[in-house]
């Protein structure tokens, strides 16, 4: 945003930070896509196209020496007798909980430790995250892959093996898929494999996972799986998944793609539209043997009944907005973003700060949980943001392979061979 006296302020704060000292346990996942994504990110953008915001070009060097700190406090995650890292992690003691990993947890690792392998030279953060990759690209056993490219999520990071083919484009599994397309797109020729491993994963999702509500067969949503079984529930979390469809179909110049992500997108939309806040509640169904008795009239009119009506100041319905103007220049979806953000900002506001909601489907949203997600800024405010901006080259949707790739917490980070470092 230009902001140049925030700019500053963070990051000359950011050299302070002792990474290998935390209260509590972290996640690898959560760490990798906020923190080390964030650094990288801010890195690309200040030692490239905003350099002129920061006042000290050595705390723009410290974002990268700050990276490689943390990944190194980090990394022991990934020494495991199959390369499956542990996710859950105490740091002081370099210890972990032992517990499964995931499909999500381990499959949204590679874009940043590998843009932090090419930036500072060391291949190994790059090996590390390819070898955990190796084992979702060729999943076992074999059930753990009900239909062509689409896995379960619960993964033993002692042997690499799925322990279940329970998924979908939902929470836990989400970013793997949004990845794979990234990627490509990060490096078409190191990373060929995910291109072809998305494309298998988005014809079968079109093929085996594409639902329309019975009271409204216009509404498309994707349903979720339990091996071939499909569940009719969806998450706000997975509302990511019409704009990866228009990214994916713009690079690879497929506008079937594009139009089925723009169906998944209008969909997406409803969910927003049809509450009593004009947000969409975390979960969602359109399973007929499943209303509820006091939702049948609601279910009727929107194709949809809440499972969880509570709202995390999530991003990603608008982040689906952002790719779709991309890729029309329709301002309906301009409109769309505005009016999401108008009912948040009348909703979560709590003093100085936003916070998590209980109600969506409730005048005022039921409530407050005065939690904060960094996601709110990261995420909400940034697409909300960028819909509305024009110019900037991190901007995607040029047509082709895009010079800039979003990492799944909305941080922009230059694409290989895309200027200085790559």
């Amino acid at each position: 945003m230009g902001e140049s006296d925030i700019v500053n302020q963070i990051i000359s704060f950011i050299p302070q930070i002792d990474w290998s000292q935390t209260n509590i346990s972290v996640s690898l996942f959560e760490t990798t896509i906020r923190y080390l994504g964030g650094m990288l990110s801010g890195y690309d953008l200040l030692a490239g196209p905003l350099a002129d915001l920061a006042d000290n070009t050595a705390d723009v060097e410290a974002l990268l020496q700050q990276s490689i700190n943390l990944a190194n406090n980090l990394s022991y995650a990934f020494e495991t007798p199959s390369g499956v890292p542990w996710n859950v992690l105490t740091l002081s003691n370099r210890s972990n909980d032992g517990s499964d990993n995931g499909l999500a947890t381990v499959g949204t690792l590679i874009l940043e430790w590998v843009r932090l392998a090419d930036l500072s030279g060391n291949t190994t953060y790059a090996s590390m995250v390819e070898k955990a990759e190796s084992y979702l690209l060729n999943p076992s056993p074999a059930s753990s892959e009900p239909f062509p490219g689409l896995l379960g999520m619960n993964i033993d990071p002692t042997t690499g093996q799925f322990k279940d083919a329970r998924g979908g484009w939902i929470g836990g599994a989400d970013s793997f898929y949004e990845y794979l397309i990234k990627m490509w797109i990060y490096d078409p020729t190191r990373y060929s494999l995910l291109k072809d491993r998305w494309i298998l994963a988005a014809d079968s999702s079109i093929k085996y996972l594409t639902s329309h509500p019975s009271p409204r067969p216009d509404i498309t949503f994707f349903a979720a799986f339990n091996g071939t079984q499909l569940d009719l529930t969806s998450q706000h979390l997975a509302c990511f998944d019409g704009g990866n469809f228009i990214l994916g179909g713009q690079v690879l110049g497929r506008q079937d793609y594009i139009d089925y992500g723009l169906q998944l997108v209008d969909g997406c939309h409803e969910t927003y539209t049809a509450t009593a806040t004009r947000i969409g509640p975390e979960v969602f169904a359109w399973d007929d043997a499943k209303v509820p008795a006091n939702q049948s009239a609601f279910f009727n009119a929107s194709g949809f009944y809440i499972e969880d009506a509570s709202y995390s100041l999530r991003p990603e319905v608008i982040e689906s907005y952002y790719y779709a103007y991309r890729a029309t220049s329709d301002p309906k979806y301009q409109d769309w973003a505005w009016d999401a953000f108008v009912a948040i900002n009348a909703t979560t506001r709590v003093g100085s700060g936003y916070s998590s909601i209980r109600d969506v489907n409730v005048d005022g949203g039921g409530g407050f949980t005065d939690f904060q997600e960094s996601f709110w800024f990261a995420e909400v405010l940034k697409y909300c943001f960028l819909i509305q901006s024009e110019g900037g080259e991190w901007q995607v949707g040029g047509g082709g392979r895009d010079g800039w790739v979003f990492n799944t917490e909305a941080h922009p980070v230059r694409v290989a061979g895309g200027g200085y470092g790559s």
